[in-house]
């Protein structure tokens, strides 16, 4: 039995045959599109196949025409425009379009990203200031500004017009702008989900007057990377976008594939994972003004040199986030043995740019909420980043303490602080008791949603291939998770560090690869034949032109127990892994001195009833079978790993039939003696026994006083008495020694397990309670 490591989330859906048909669609698409609330034609097609068409009019948004035509006036007037943007990946495309569709209408303008070590977040006085004294008349800001109230009354009082573009949360009240172009204080705008550089596009748009398709290679960007949900409006960009990036002749795109090394088409992974970090990157340890000019770069030479130096930061960042991720960890395990409900770190010296990324690695990790702090001394403060768990809402939780912090904002699963580092300590305290209070154990563990249930026999390329038309994927049309239950034909561990699995399922068709990265600590908990409950994605691996069907596996159980056959290993303890929170026990019928790992060892009898063991180890083999039937029945067990060995084996050694021992009775009888010792090897040779079964007969003969034995010579006992071969202890003890090892150490491994199977208790927890419907 293999215990998942997060927990699975069934969501349940109907039946498919419910009067919804899709033409052309398998049931296992009905099903994902139902679950995406999408049951009509005409809303599957408009999902399927994402148009521009399905945009809504720019000119829907409040603000819009107000915005436009004060760009308009001040294009017509030679008045200088100034773009505020943000640092991240967002708020660089975002920039990055409103400027290019500023120049493209005949604008005078540049941009401004705020220093986020310097400067912090969003509008600031003093960069206002600078705009007004460097003769900026308009500031459109972009990804930002929503909440820009003092900045706001500032740029009033200096007679600049402010329009603010954003999509972030709205405030009770709103900045006194010029004009406000954010679509959820739209009354009239259907959408309201979009990322800021979607609402830059939008102005961008508007300003046009035509659809700008060349912006669409950047739109795409901060769509992804800002995690906004890919659903109506943000999905057509995306999708769009996807096309659009695949094929830009851009400088700053091209240099990027160049330096990331992507080939063929992008995707939304390309994006979140190889382009948004790296865009971010810049952001994060200095200021980000070179991501967007290598977006607005028009030189090759330029960007490939711009984009080599955002490689650099990014490798940058990954090292400064490996090491204070690692002292971070190192922090908690000098602690105690019991993790905190909340983790809270704080070390001078720690970049507040990269602060979040830790505090994400630490919350997969110990599956806790985690808040990482900079401590900066001459200010006597702290800054940092929290991330947390589904159960544990950071922001409402935070505000219960409210007064441990000079600032502080957020939502329910990322916030950003400021406190005194007198303070640290009592926050620690507060947010720990109040955990204590709220969650359970079941909360510290990460949730799966998974989609549906599936027999391994019924996933094929074409159908794959039809899930991916649900692309792209991300926030609110997330990338189903599906279960499959099988029993691996192979498992073997892959990677130069060996810390990745491999498995290869044999389906009735077809083969079908596991991976499962980061998961090679399992490879000694899987034993032959075990029925995997796997979870994971769907996906094809192409490899030199072949196609072949992949499961990229997130989280395993096993069932049932499990059966370790290390029977005749020399080297056992290589074999055996021991997990922490697991209770092992080693038995021994014949005093084997030493187990595994130092496992405790016991006898037969040492166990109390019904008492639970996760792991147990035979060291040796039984005097009689009902030692093993009687002790596996008295206890509960998950694992069992059979280490014995047979020195000298009584199976391999031949066993005389009745009419052997008949034979050999007849020759003494007619030889009146015979020299065990003289004449023994020659008597084997010569009917091709083993002496082995020449001694056994002879001294079962002599049990049962069928003969005398004396110094080797063996003579006929005149007046025996009739007895039966089976009334010999002699014979007996073989005859059950044969049995056991004949059932213990020389069955096959399914043969001795279906053996165990007839005695054994065990605990079996359900993969799940409720029926989920699959193909």
């Amino acid at each position: 039995m293999l215990q998942s490591k997060m927990k699975w989330n069934f969501t349940y859906t109907d039946d498919v045959n419910d009067g919804h048909h899709l033409k052309g669609l398998t049931p296992l698409t009905q099903q994902l599109l139902k679950k995406r609330e999408i049951f009509s034609e005409e809303a599957v097609n408009r999902f399927l196949n994402p148009s521009i068409e399905h945009l809504h009019d720019p000119f829907l948004m409040e603000g819009m025409n107000k915005g436009v035509d004060r760009v308009r006036k001040a294009i017509s007037n030679e008045e200088s425009i100034l773009v505020f943007g943000d640092y991240d990946a967002d708020g660089v495309s975002s920039t990055t379009v409103m400027v290019e569709a500023l120049r493209e209408a005949g604008a005078d303008c540049d941009f401004y990203i705020p220093n986020r070590f310097t400067e912090g977040y969003g509008p600031n006085e003093e960069a206002f200031r600078f705009a007004h004294d460097s003769g900026f008349s308009v500031i459109i800001t972009v990804d930002t500004g929503i909440a820009a109230m003092h900045e706001a009354d500032v740029a009033k009082q200096l007679g600049i017009d402010l329009i603010i573009t954003d999509h972030h949360e709205v405030q009770e009240v709103l900045p006194d702008a010029y004009a406000i172009i954010h679509p959820k204080t739209s009354s009239h705008y259907p959408f309201q989900e979009l990322a800021g550089v979607g609402v830059a596009f939008k102005f961008a748009q508007a300003l046009l007057g035509r659809f700008p398709k060349n912006l669409l290679d950047l739109v795409v960007i901060g769509t992804i990377a800002d995690l906004v949900p890919l659903q109506g409006e943000n999905r057509v960009l995306a999708a769009t976008g996807l096309q659009a990036i695949s094929q830009s002749k851009r400088p700053g795109i091209l240099a990027l594939k160049e330096v990331c090394g992507i080939e063929g088409e992008f995707n939304e992974e390309t994006i979140g994972f190889t382009i948004g970090p790296r865009l971010n990157a810049v952001g994060r340890l200095q200021d980000a003004t070179p991501a967007v000019d290598l977006l607005l770069s028009s030189s090759v030479e330029e960007a490939l040199e711009i984009a080599k130096f955002i490689n650099q930061l990014n490798q940058e960042r990954q090292k400064i986030v490996a090491d204070i991720a690692k002292q971070a960890e190192e922090m908690l395990a000098e602690r105690s043995n019991d993790l905190e409900n909340v983790i809270v770190v704080a070390k001078e010296g720690w970049n507040p740019g990269v602060l979040g990324i830790v505090a994400s690695k630490l919350v997969r990790q110990y599956d806790r909420p985690a808040i990482v702090l900079g401590i900066d001394l001459e200010k006597g403060e702290a800054k940092g980043s929290a991330r947390s768990i589904g159960a544990f809402d950071l922001f409402a939780n935070c505000m219960e303490v409210r007064d441990r912090f000079m600032h502080f904002g957020g939502h329910a699963q990322a916030a950003g602080m400021t406190l005194s580092i007198d303070q640290i300590d009592a926050l620690r305290a507060d947010l720990n008791e109040l955990a204590e209070q709220k969650l359970t154990e079941d909360d510290y563990q990460q949730v799966l949603d998974i989609e549906m249930s599936v027999e391994l026999e019924d996933i094929s390329l074409q159908q794959i291939e039809e899930v991916n038309q649900l692309r792209p994927f991300g926030m609110g049309n997330p990338k189903p998770l599906f279960h499959v239950k099988h029993s691996p034909k192979e498992v073997r561990l892959i990677g130069s560090k060996k810390n990745h699995l491999k498995f290869q399922f044999q389906a009735e068709s077809s083969r079908v690869d596991g991976l499962a990265f980061g998961m090679g600590d399992l490879y000694s908990q899987i034993a032959p034949s075990d029925e995997l409950d796997i979870v994971g994605e769907l996906s094809i691996n192409e490899w030199n032109g072949r196609k072949n069907l992949q499961i990229m596996i997130q989280d395993l159980q096993i069932e049932d127990w499990q059966l370790f056959d290390l029977r005749g290993s020399r080297h056992v303890e290589k074999s055996i892994a021991i997990p922490g929170d697991e209770s092992y026990a080693a038995v021994t019928f014949n005093g084997a001195a030493q187990a595994p790992h130092d496992v405790p060892i016991y006898m037969d009898k040492d166990f109390k009833p019904k008492e639970h063991i996760d792991g147990l180890i035979l060291m040796d083999l039984p005097k009689d079978l009902k030692q093993l039937e009687e002790l596996i029945q008295n206890i509960t067990v998950s694992k069992i790993y059979v280490c014995y060995r047979v020195e000298e084996s009584t199976f391999l050694k031949a066993w005389p039939s009745r009419d052997h021992f008949k034979w050999f009775y007849g020759m003494l009888l007619k030889r009146k003696e015979f020299n065990l010792h003289q004449e023994g090897d020659q008597l084997a040779k010569r009917k091709g026994w083993d002496r082995s079964m020449v001694d056994f007969i002879s001294q079962v003969f002599f049990e049962l006083e069928f003969v005398k034995i004396k110094d080797g010579l063996i003579t006929i006992n005149s007046q025996p008495s009739k007895k039966d071969l089976k009334e010999s202890t002699l014979y007996q003890e073989r005859e059950k020694q044969l049995k056991i090892e004949k059932t213990l150490y020389y069955s096959t491994y399914k043969e001795l397990k279906n053996w165990f199977n007839q005695y054994l208790n065990v605990n079996v927890k359900p993969v799940k309670e409720e029926v989920v419907n699959g193909l």
